[in-house]
């Protein structure tokens, strides 16, 4: 079923209920990093909620099940991008009046927690938390299974590379060889280097003839360089978050490194990789699931800058979150009070469950039945210091 399906049917059914005074409050957690290397992510998430929670507030909040309104609030907190504090997070939220969480940053936060939660739900003999789940940033591959109340509106990857490398095929025929870049000790970089880049490149028919590793928080990367530099490669592709990416690139300066193609990782397609280094990534390029391309999309970044943040790919996810939840809390019959608060939750998981697609920035986002979202995406580059639109697939 459709989003717009339950829309109608809600709206139908409430057709003749009375509108009462606001007097409700329906609280939606976030959580993730917002402090240490990658804590900008986060910090972004929680400004593109409370963005998105202002905007749903001043337009008269959600409709509840009675034909009430109710105001939306939000709290953000840190994990420090650490799997046990995540999952102590994560708890701490559920035994809050929180509906629903919107996270977490770090995928692998987000393996060992979604882990706790109950696998199957209405599984008599699984005694895991129950508690509705939706992923903006962890954006490594297949999680979304590992329980049914996880929920994720994070990109395919694996889509977008695939379509990536493809399009390098096209437009630099003369290139042939690929060199790794890998942030070593980082779940999603780790997974979109091994599984998903190098698979998309050599799939294309690219040869791989080198791959380099370092650390998140490692500054010195001369013998990485040094390694490339003697392949001589073709294309380089950097699967590594800003703060190394931005490393990579000024040492790749410093020896002269100059491929014909230079390819990132999806989460650098953000404000922090050009503050940091935008002399040294002009020309690379980024398949990202938002840019400013639309007026909806351009009113939300200015939105979200307003409360101190950025929208970009993941921060976007978070905003879009919001909007959907408004959907699903007036589609699903949300009562909103402290007596009905697990039956709920479980309404909750249960219209997130139902949805096969869902209004995004940049177009709809397809629901697959997997829990995981297939996303609208362009193909950026950097160019004199901003973000620039290289070519849309989809057009």
């Amino acid at each position: 079923m459709k989003l717009s399906t339950l829309v109608t049917a809600s709206v139908l059914a409430l057709a003749a209920a009375p509108v009462v005074a606001a007097d409700k409050t329906i609280n939606i957690a976030g959580f993730g990093a917002s402090s240490g290397v990658v804590g900008i992510f986060g910090q972004n998430s929680g400004a593109a909620m409370a963005a998105a929670v202002e905007k749903i507030n001043a337009e008269g909040g959600v409709t509840l099940a009675d034909g009430s309104k109710a105001m939306l609030a939000t709290e953000f907190y840190d994990d420090r991008c650490n799997a046990e504090e995540g999952i102590s997070v994560l708890r701490r939220i559920a035994s809050t009046d929180a509906l629903v969480a919107v996270g977490p940053t770090c995928s692998n936060v987000a393996e060992p927690l979604f882990g706790i939660l109950q696998a199957k739900v209405d599984d008599a003999g699984d005694t895991g938390l129950q508690f509705p789940v939706f992923t903006d940033v962890a954006i490594k591959g297949g999680l979304a299974g590992i329980s049914e109340w996880v929920f994720r509106n994070t990109p395919s990857e694996a889509t977008m590379y695939d379509n990536l490398f493809a399009w390098i095929r096209e437009t630099h025929p003369d290139a042939k060889t690929i060199y790794g870049g890998v942030e070593e000790d980082f779940a999603h970089s780790r997974f979109t280097w091994y599984s998903v880049m190098k698979t998309a490149a050599e799939a294309h028919g690219f040869e791989v003839v080198g791959e380099a590793q370092w650390l998140l928080n490692d500054t010195n990367f001369s013998n990485q360089a040094r390694g490339m530099r003697r392949a001589e490669p073709d294309v380089v592709a950097i699967s590594a978050h800003p703060f190394t990416t931005c490393g990579m690139l000024r040492e790749m300066d410093r020896q002269r490194i100059e491929p014909k193609v230079l390819v990132g990782l999806t989460s650098s397609s953000s404000l922090e990789t050009l503050t940091g280094c935008a002399n040294e990534a002009e020309g690379i390029i980024i398949p990202t699931s938002f840019a400013p391309v639309n007026d909806e999309a351009k009113a939300a970044a200015a939105a979200v800058e307003a409360k101190g943040g950025q929208l970009d790919l993941h921060s976007a996810s978070a905003w879009e979150n919001i909007m959907i939840l408004k959907d699903v809390i007036e589609a699903a019959g949300i009562e909103g009070t402290a007596e009905s608060l697990e039956e709920d939750r479980r309404k909750i998981r249960d219209g997130l469950a139902t949805l096969t697609e869902a209004p995004g920035l940049l177009g709809a986002n397809k629901r697959m039945p997997d829990g995981e979202a297939v996303k609208p995406y362009v193909f950026v580059n950097a160019e004199s210091g901003n973000w620039e639109v290289l070519h849309n697939p989809g057009s």
